[in-house]
């Protein structure tokens, strides 16, 4: 798609989201409810839907779980099916490949996909800081001081290409390391984590709550980037730094805007919640087998990464700069003077979700 056709969509896609307030405008002042359970609007393009999300028990994903988990797609119109892969690379592939329609990962994705000629775009926002947290296992946290020392070491992520892959390769070369100076396993981003830090298969690893506060609470690891809070973001990517977010082809947001929107009503209504839910609410939601037979541990969990959620499933100012100089930092088919970063997001659908779910 060339940058004119692109500029030819945000447009449509902006009087959709016009048409959409129009409505609820509308609705407002004949007294009807345009809340939840209110009917759409218009039919949905595709109320069938499938997304792809790459380890969907981590609390990277949360806001995903909870917006399935209280129905929040189906008040939406929406029949969501939501097949998980072993990481955010991986779910990419369902997306590129056809197999599913929209996908939940890493922004860093849609800068990716534009450097094989084809415009992906984040459209809300789950996560406001990564989440991710790299670690030495307790085996070699006498000899590993800083991320200097991984090199020849073997590092567990979810997936090679993934979230977790990426924060390797960003401290590595805050270092002054090579990606090749270290050694990549596939390591999932469930309970195989755990299994392949206390059983000698990884030096060290990168992944995701609640998996690396249960290690870290164990003693099993040795902290050595952390970015659950907006401090430690700052700290390694030097500016903010979306996380998660709910992206498509620009294909499909163009095809699909209602559709679209209702997911992205979905995303925020779940960001919100989030802001607000107490510990009782969060066990009461979570599926029981997200928990690690550990209530207490998921709410330690949790309570680290509270701040990493996004409170409204907008694109932070400046979050796409600081994603894309990261990612071209150990990157080379990522040219910044190359990247079309306009393209790569927008925040109509959010926009339009926040006045509806305010």
């Amino acid at each position: 798609m060339t940058y004119t056709e692109a500029r030819r969509v945000r447009v449509a896609v902006g009087r959709w989201a016009l048409v959409f307030s129009l409505v609820a405008s509308g609705l407002a002042a004949l007294g009807l409810s345009t809340g939840a359970c209110a009917a759409p609007a218009q039919a949905l393009e595709k109320p069938k839907l499938t997304i792809a999300v790459g380890g969907k028990p981590g609390l990277y994903y949360l806001p995903l779980t909870i917006a399935e988990q209280l129905g929040y797609f189906k008040d939406e119109g929406l029949d969501v099916t939501i097949d998980d892969f072993a990481g955010g690379s991986k779910a990419l592939q369902a997306v590129v490949g056809g197999s599913a329609d929209v996908g939940a990962g890493a922004f860093e994705h849609t800068l990716l996909m534009q450097t094989k000629g084809l415009t992906y775009q984040a459209f809300v926002v789950l996560g406001a800081a990564p989440q991710l947290v790299l670690g030495v296992v307790k085996a070699k946290a006498a000899e590993v001081k800083s991320v200097k020392d991984l090199k020849g070491m073997r590092i567990g992520v979810s997936a090679p290409g993934s979230s977790t892959h990426m924060l390797v390769n960003v401290a590595l070369a805050k270092a002054g390391l090579k990606p090749s100076d270290v050694s990549i396993v596939g390591v999932g981003s469930n309970a195989t984590v755990v299994a392949a830090a206390r059983g000698g298969q990884v030096d060290a690893v990168s992944n995701v709550d609640p998996m690396m506060t249960l290690l870290q609470s164990s003693g099993d690891i040795k902290v050595l980037v952390d970015t659950r809070t907006q401090a430690g973001t700052r700290a390694m990517f030097g500016g903010p730094m979306p996380a998660a977010v709910m992206y498509a082809p620009q294909s499909f947001i163009e095809k699909n805007p209602r559709t679209v929107q209702a997911v992205a009503n979905a995303i925020v209504r779940a960001d919100k919640w989030l802001q607000h839910a107490t510990a009782a609410e969060l066990i009461k939601t979570v599926p029981e087998s997200y928990l690690l037979g550990n209530k207490a541990l998921y709410l330690e969990a949790f309570a680290n990464c509270r701040e990493a959620f996004s409170p409204d499933g907008m694109m932070p100012a400046g979050g796409p700069a600081t994603a894309l100089k990261a990612l071209a930092s150990f990157t080379p088919e990522v040219k910044p003077s190359q990247i079309r970063l306009g393209d790569t997001w927008t925040n109509v659908f959010a926009t339009q979700a926040n006045r509806q779910y305010p």
